[in-house]
């Protein structure tokens, strides 16, 4: 019985891990990385097509978006997973394909217009998205389901987004059974619309995420209805819009969330009836799936909403935007209004086209309302970049960026700790997985010094012995030979820094100049200082 970790290990994004029950092969999540990708991960140990079964925490490209190529490469097995995330996969791993064959396209045309460039192939195609859903066994919450013969597993929601789960795996091999539990990306607490992580009792491994494992949110939970308010009232009061890059699954949902109140309690003056633009035909279709779940995944809050017959994401000026044509004539209106757009990262998608229209108008403001992986469109943008190269042209950065604190799918660190300490007794061990190299380091450290916990956080390719309890590999960090250049907020730094060094250069070079030349330089230096100074 062999548990291999094989992505996010020390990295956010990538999810997959593989176990070997008796003869059966299985993968927990085979997700897309997303951003820079600082480590190299080693392959499936089998080929694709001997895999027997994948267990999905959720429907989260990070999570679910190599499926598809999985099932492209052999694989003919069955993939468990929540019912809500069932819904949510059969819309998204179609929306996946579409964008690689889009970007397939789109570089052989290029290719077409230059002898150097070589034709391009989709990673996957909308036909392997269709087979990969007709593998899916949607599963309830909450009750165990026997997968073969020494495979049983349960899922519980943990709260991260519509039909996420912690999984509880009971593997039995020469007659000695162990549990496993993978807690998925642990939610956030009081978030709209969906539920609180619930706990699970008894584990002898843990596989947990650490994304926010080095920080917490704020220690009172924001009012992100006023300050919503707030940023839009400002916003429209200069004449611009306020465009949202939002993940088209759970985080747009919340957002409409956010506006109905915000409508509902006429928060916005002297601009009555504002419109608000879902652009994302993903977005739409999941929104409806949001409904389709409300009595398995809405919490309280959002059910007596229900019970009054009340709509919580819907809302008069509410508009749809499912066309490409419908999409593009919302910036040639020139009414302040609200875009949320996906993708969340700004990676893909049509936010990109609001980026280019409204990036470089003062008068807007570009919203974010989720994580940004290093390497991403997103987080430069949240680091200070000047310009961003979109559509082949260079845009200036004159919109005013902001960021609304604390919104989270994912727990902090509080939220973290309070979930292992779920567990009526200790795990014999704890894999610390899904979070940047730094923050998987002091988390796991944290597990160990301040509660006592045998942690480990593995890089690709570690092995571990379920039966013995102990490693049959402890992989290295195998640094990729190219990394991506990112300018998150080191190299923002160090641009600042280089800038002050070529400032006293230059100031050396105007020794012996005019008294009145040097004076005026002295007076711009000063008052570049009195306003960052403060």
């Amino acid at each position: 019985m062999e548990l291999m970790f094989i992505g996010a290990a020390h990295e956010v994004t990538g999810s997959c891990h593989y176990l070997k029950v008796g003869n059966k092969h299985i993968l927990v999540d085979y997700g897309m990385e997303q951003g820079v990708n600082y480590f190299e991960n080693v392959p499936l140990p089998v080929d694709s097509a001997m895999i027997d079964y994948v267990f999905l925490t959720h429907a989260h490209v990070d999570h679910s978006g190599y499926l598809p190529l999985l099932f492209a490469r052999g694989f003919r097995g069955l993939i468990y997973m929540t019912e809500a995330s069932a819904d949510l996969c059969s819309i998204m791993l179609r929306d996946c394909a579409h964008i690689q064959m889009q970007e397939a396209e789109w570089k052989n045309r290029k290719a077409k217009r230059s002898a150097k460039l070589q034709m391009a192939e989709p990673l996957y195609t909308m036909e392997d998205a269709d087979g990969t859903i007709k593998r899916i066994v949607p599963c309830p919450y909450n009750k165990e389901v026997e997968v073969c013969e020494g495979v049983k597993i349960r899922f519980t929601d943990i709260g991260h987004l519509l039909g996420s789960s912690s999984i509880e795996v009971w593997a039995t091999e020469e007659e000695i059974t162990k549990k496993l539990v993978f807690s998925g990306d642990i939610g956030n607490v009081d978030q709209p619309l969906i539920k609180d992580p619930a706990y699970t009792e008894e584990a002898d491994y843990v596989i947990m995420e650490s994304t926010y494992g080095d920080r917490y949110h704020s220690v009172e939970r924001p009012d992100y209805v006023k300050e919503l308010a707030a940023i839009i009232q400002e916003t429209f009061d200069r004449g611009g819009n306020v465009v949202i890059p939002s993940f088209a699954v759970g985080r747009t949902q919340e957002m409409l969330y956010f506006l109905r109140q915000i409508k509902e309690q006429n928060l916005i003056e002297r601009h009555e009836g504002f419109e608000v633009y879902v652009d994302s035909p993903l977005a739409v279709e999941a929104t409806g799936i949001f409904h389709h779940n409300i009595y398995n995944c809405f919490d309280e809050e959002a059910m007596e909403l229900v019970k009054k017959g009340i709509n919580p994401i819907a809302f008069p000026g509410l508009r749809l935007s499912i066309t490409s044509e419908e999409s593009k004539a919302i910036n040639f209106d020139m009414k302040p209004k609200v875009i949320l757009s996906a993708s969340g990262m700004c990676e893909a998608g049509r936010i990109r086209h609001h980026l280019k229209h409204n990036l470089w108008r003062p008068e807007c403001t570009v919203l974010f309302v989720g994580y940004q992986a290093i390497g991403t469109l997103g987080r430069m943008l949240v680091d200070g970049v000047d310009e961003v190269r979109l559509f082949g042209e260079t845009i200036e950065v004159r919109a005013t960026i902001q960021k609304l604190v604390g919104i989270s799918g994912h727990a902090d660190k509080g939220g973290l700790i309070q979930w292992i300490q779920g567990f009526i007794r200790k795990p014999k061990k704890v894999f610390v997985v899904h979070g940047e190299d730094s923050v998987c380091k002091a988390f796991t450290n944290c597990l160990i010094e301040e509660y006592g916990l045998d942690a480990y956080a593995p890089y690709s390719g570690t092995r571990f012995d379920i039966i013995r309890g102990e490693f049959i590999t402890e992989a290295v960090a195998q640094v990729l030979e190219k990394k991506p250049k990112a300018k998150h907020a080191s190299d923002v730094f160090s641009r600042l820094l280089a800038a002050g060094q070529r400032l006293l250069v230059v100031i050396g070079r105007n020794e012996g100049g005019a008294n009145k030349d040097l004076a005026k330089f002295a007076d711009q230096i000063n008052s570049l200082c009195d306003k960052w100074d403060r």
